[in-house]
């Protein structure tokens, strides 16, 4: 049986969170001995873990060491592993906090790798607060043996800007429980009334630039101009929140777009509508397009998430695709062959 660390800064709102969580609930523990390191206890995700996961808290560490350089990070943090044993495989499923970084590279482990949710160039040109955490965590990169990639797309970009040499980079998405989903989708929406005459879009992420909700909502605008009769029903929280919700003002489609907010079960609202609509920047891998599939909704999205979706077909022309769309039958994906070949990755890295 395989040894195998996971550290993660909280399971709090987010989609590294949900990945996390799906993978962690569906791993086979005949195989694997896993532990959870955490460094909060947030928890937004009503989930019993199986009862093989060890689950364990990190001692806090100063927020000031994410704004150190890593080498000399790490030399003042102070975080006792003595007692774990030896793992085959720690991995930093994060890749953004120090407490993961440090645990991951820091632990007695076999073999060290690091998780890569995001398109890091794009990210470094949009986001200067992520500018500033890459200035003081690249050092970090040469503690590890491999990087995992959630997509194909993330590759190139990683390898261009962290600087890895001959390092492997592979390519693992993310696990879609759809078990979890099926059952939540059996559960109906409190406070939801549709207009059965409209054709109902929901869109489901957090409400921060990233995701491109305000490109969304001038997208649909324009839309409704030559097609009044189209909803949108946005689920999800963020700080763009109320941003957003003045933009649809002042574009007049107030009465058109519902915030729905953060929804520990969001599938019992998506199998209501009749499509998915995304319009992110950019991505590492959208795992609300694939809980879409799995729930069987028909995908507008825009052209440039093709490439972190393997099979998407996106529009040039979004807007003219809302114009145009039907209600049609929920054609749900088991995503089978899919979730298997995420864990045979994981086995993989674990040499098991």
């Amino acid at each position: 049986m395989k040894r195998i660390a996971f550290f993660q800064n909280d399971l709090g709102v987010g989609g590294i969170q949900k990945s996390l969580v799906n993978l962690l609930c569906n791993l086979d523990y005949s195989r694997f001995e896993v532990d959870l390191y955490l460094s909060r206890r947030d928890k937004f995700f009503k989930t019993d873990f199986p009862p093989q996961l060890n689950v364990k808290y990190l001692q806090p560490m100063p927020r000031i060491l994410s704004f150190i350089p890593f080498d000399l990070a790490r030399k003042l943090a102070r975080q006792d592993f003595s007692g774990c044993g030896n793992y085959d495989l720690a991995v930093d499923f994060n890749s953004y906090q120090f407490s993961c970084a440090f645990g991951a590279t820091s632990v007695p482990a076999k073999r060290r790798v690091m998780w890569v949710h995001n398109n890091v160039e794009i990210k470094l040109g949009d986001e200067w607060k992520y500018r500033i955490l890459w200035h003081f965590f690249k050092d970090k990169f040469k503690y590890y043996d491999e990087f995992v990639c959630v997509s194909e797309a993330l590759v190139e970009p990683f390898q261009k800007m962290a600087r890895i040499g001959d390092k492997s980079c592979v390519v693992i998405q993310n696990y879609i429980d759809v078990n979890e989903i099926n059952k939540k989708l059996e559960l109906e929406p409190e406070g939801l009334t549709l207009d059965e005459s409209c054709m109902n879009f929901v869109a489901l992420g957090r409400l921060c630039h990233q995701k491109g909700y305000d490109i969304m909502l001038d997208t649909f605008a324009k839309a409704c101009l030559e097609r009044p009769a189209l909803r949108l029903y946005i689920i999800g929280g963020g700080p763009d929140r109320e941003a957003l919700e003045k933009q649809a003002g002042e574009l007049g489609i107030r009465q058109k777009v519902y915030f729905l907010g953060n929804q520990s079960n969001p599938y019992c609202y998506m199998k209501k509508m009749d499509a998915f609509i995304s319009t992110s920047r950019y991505e590492g891998q959208p795992l609300n397009i694939m809980e879409a599939m799995a729930v069987g909704l028909p995908l507008y999205c825009s052209k440039n998430l093709e490439r972190y979706t393997e099979g998407l077909r996106g529009y040039d022309d979004l807007s003219a695709a809302l114009v145009s769309a039907q209600k049609q039958e929920k054609k749900p994906d088991s995503l089978e062959s899919y979730n298997s070949k995420i864990i045979e990755g994981i086995a993989a890295l674990a040499g098991a």
